[in-house]
Formats: structure tokens, sequence, C-alpha cells
């Protein structure tokens, strides 16, 4: 999913829940959003010198970004910016093939976490170490360095700068808490939201807790993994054995759809981030466990939770942290031809004057935050926030190590996502899988027996390396 807009009312009439879903592009990060509508979509024919092509999401921060380009971009180097901006699952398709053929047709791209380090490995991307080096003002030390971690390769240089990046945190209804005199702990555990969950459950005819159920790898196994990892599973043993039906996999997956099932929206199984988010507002979930971008959306004018929402960390067990981390992110391939200008549309998009400019010019929640640590002690921004900053901060500085999210010893990098090609097929078949034992079709044994058999195929090449 993918960031932050400028409040805009939110509705519950189905026609104006078409505007929700319109200002919900902007909340983006490692779930997989589906974005609408296309601009520019050609291919460009190639840059000159005094020009860049970018390929972008059709969301808002990319329309507030094409926005105000000309005015500041352009302005002050020269450089005119051709957008191409599309869909998310065409421009991860349009990417993919660019940098595939290193056609050099795109100067700038903005890919995912989970794209990064599969590119880095195959030689597709430049390495901008020595243009953030010699940047003095870009200052690559404020970005956060767990968000970096993924957008760093296995030779320890930077192949990516952020846009835009999100962790997870529970949010939770504080006036219904109240109601049935509950406390949230500082840093609850997954039982203690599951007993919270049928505690407040019913209440004012609100739900225990609103969790993803549809089929996606960015959808429900976004937060299914999270819970997966601090359950002390892991998808791959170090031999890339696939381990779907290992106990702890087992266990974790038996929880998240038993809690979904018992105390969760109707028809979970069809609820992904848009609809979650739909139900919340409208106030009819106690609790709901997703991406920290949705936080402005919540705090939004016309959402009736407006400043009745706590936040706090995303549940753990076995480990001390448990969130996801996700970053839509610029990249240069190695065989663009204005790497110099594409490294100066990059410094100025990722940067704090950037973020400066957006604040003033089309307020602080449209700001593509989540990315630079400066933002959080920006005063301006932490008023606009309504107080889930704080949070927000603490889910990018404290989150799950991509590296390193559970308690067992993995061959691949990535929290919510394994970082192999295979894991885009893999995960949405084994999403789909899952998402039947939601909806109570099959049990959560034959899903993932089911999917044990389908990632052990899919890592085949892996062990026979």
């Amino acid at each position: 999913m993918q960031r932050k807009q400028r409040s805009r009312r939110i509705h519950r009439s189905p026609v104006k829940r078409r505007s929700l879903t319109r200002l919900l592009v902007a909340a983006a990060a490692a779930t997989s959003l589906v974005l609408s509508g296309c601009d520019n979509a050609g291919p460009p024919s190639g840059g000159s010198r005094g020009s860049i092509h970018v390929l972008g999401l059709n969301g808002g921060p990319f329309q507030d970004l094409k926005k105000l380009t000309k005015e500041h971009f352009t302005a002050e180097t020269g450089i005119k910016v051709d957008y191409t901006l599309l869909p998310e699952n065409q421009a991860r398709a349009t990417a993919a093939h660019e940098f595939a053929s290193q056609a050099g047709q795109y100067d700038v791209a903005v890919v995912g976490s989970y794209e990064v380090p599969i590119y880095s490995k195959r030689g597709w991307l430049t390495s901008l170490n020595s243009y953030a080096k010699a940047d003095k003002s870009f200052d690559q030390n404020d970005m956060f360095p767990n968000l970096m971690a993924s957008l760093t390769g296995t030779d320890g240089k930077i192949y990516a700068e952020p846009f835009f990046g999100e962790g997870s945190f529970l949010m939770y209804r504080k006036d219904l808490f109240q109601k049935n005199r509950l406390t949230m702990p500082p840093n609850p555990t997954w039982d203690q939201v599951a007993s919270l969950a049928a505690k407040v459950d019913g209440t004012d005819g609100a739900k225990g807790i609103c969790l993803r159920g549809l089929p996606g790898w960015g959808q429900n196994l976004a937060p299914i993994n999270t819970v997966v990892n601090t359950f002390g599973g892991a998808w791959y043993d170090m031999k890339w054995n696939a381990q779907l039906t290992s106990p702890a996999f087992k266990k974790a997956v038996r929880f998240y759809v038993d809690l979904v099932r018992k105390y969760g929206q109707p028809r979970a199984y069809r609820s992904g981030v848009l609809e979650n988010l739909s139900t919340f507002v409208a106030g009819k979930c106690a609790m709901m466990y997703d991406g920290t971008s949705l936080a402005s959306l919540i705090e939004a004018d016309s959402s009736t939770v407006k400043g009745k929402v706590g936040y706090v960390p995303a549940p753990h067990d076995k480990t001390q942290k448990a969130g996801w981390l996700w970053a839509w992110s610029w990249v240069i391939q190695n065989a663009g031809k204005n790497k110099d200008a594409a490294w100066k549309f990059i410094s100025w998009a990722s940067s704090r004057q950037y973020y400066e400019q957006v604040g003033k010019q089309l307020g602080w929640t449209a700001v593509p935050a989540g990315s630079r640590k400066s933002l959080y002690a920006n005063p301006e921004f932490q008023k606009a926030s309504a107080g889930w900053h704080r949070q927000e901060y603490l889910a990018e500085t404290n989150s799950a190590d991509p590296r390193n999210p559970g308690v067992s010893p993995r061959p691949y990098t990535g929290i919510q996502y394994v970082d192999i090609p295979e894991f885009a097929d893999l995960g949405n078949k084994v999403s789909q899988e899952i998402s039947s034992a939601i909806a109570g079709r099959q049990s959560v044994d034959t899903a993932l027996q089911k999917s044990q058999e389908l990632a052990q195929a899919a890592a085949a090449k892996y062990r026979t390396s």
C-alpha cells in the first residue's frame, strides 16, 4: 500500500466511498494497493540533456510531486521532467520490463522495497553512493536506517532513495476501551490483543478487530507474515526448504485466522486495506492492525473516529518487535543516459526541502512521510499529525529488521515478503489459500499443506544451485 494526502471528506455512501478510494491511493507501503488511472501512459522516447523521464505511480504523492516540479525543480535546475504515472500493477510490470531490457527509456523510476534487492543483484541499478556522498545538502544520515537496509545491496551499496515509507502499528478506539474499562498495553503481545478483542467485541456495534483477509501478497500476507515472524516461523530454512507446515508457521496462521473469524469484520476474506479503513473510520471496529500511513486518514476532519484513536507498536510474541517496513523509492538504471540529471531530481524529490515545499503549499499531512527522521522533529508536522507521528516514528525506527525479522535464521531478506522474484506469484497463490481458510472453505492445515507444496516448488532452483 502506498501515503498521506490532504484531509478530504470521508463518507459512508457508495458514491462518496469512491472518493475515499481516490484518497487512499496515497497511503501506500508495502501493502500493494491497486491504484487507478493513468497519466502520460505512453513510453517515452528517451530524455535529452535538458529533460528527464520519470516513471511513478498514479497516486496522491506523485500527483503532488508533478504539481510542484515546474515551480521548484525545473525553475532551479532548468531540467524539464516528463512523468509517466501508472496504476501500481502496470507500473511494476513496466519497471520490470524496463530494467530487464535496460532500454534506457526512463531516467528515474520508483520501485518498491521488494524489487530493489532483486534488481540490484541482477546488476540493473546504478549505485547512488557516490552521488549521495558528493551531495552535501542531501543528508543521507537523515534517512531511517531500517528503511535503508532494504534499499542497500549485499555489496553494501545504496541502490535506491526513499520517496516515502511506512511501518505498521495497532490502532484502537480509546472511547470503547474506556467504556469497557480496558487498558491497552504500551507494547502489546498478540495474546493480549486477542483477549482485548474478545472483551471489546460488540461494543456500540463495533467488531473487536479489523484484519486484512483479501488475497494478495501485499494484502493479507503483509500482516500475516509479521505474525509468522514474531511467532518464530519463516518461509524457508537456510537450505531453502519450505517451512509453511512447521509448527511455528501453523500456529501463527491459525492464530490470525481464528482471530479474524471470531472477532473480525464481516466477510473478512473480502476485506483489504481499503475496506478495513472504511469500516474503521465508520466506527465499526474497535482495533485495526495495519500501515502507519492510514493515520492521517483516520484523523481526517470527516472521520467519525477522529480524536478517539490510540496508537501502539505492532503486536509481538517471541520477538520484541514485529512491525513491517515498506518504501516506494527512486532508482536509476545502469543504462540511463542522464544519470547526473536523474540524481538531481532524486535529491530534490527525497529532500527535506521538498517536504517543506509540500507542507507549506499543500498542507503538512500531504507530506510523503516515513523516510526522514528530521520530519518528525518538525513542530508544524507534529501539530498537523495530531499525535500519531510519535508512534509512526517508533514504527520506522524500531520495526523488525528486514535482514532478520524473526528468531530463526533464513536465507532471504524481507519482513512481509521474501526477496526472490518468484515470491510475487507464490505469495498471491498462498494468500488465496489462507483467504479461503478465513472464509471457512477449508482448514488452515489444508491451506498450508497446499502452500507448502507451492513454496517448495518455487524455491527449487535455489536448493540445486
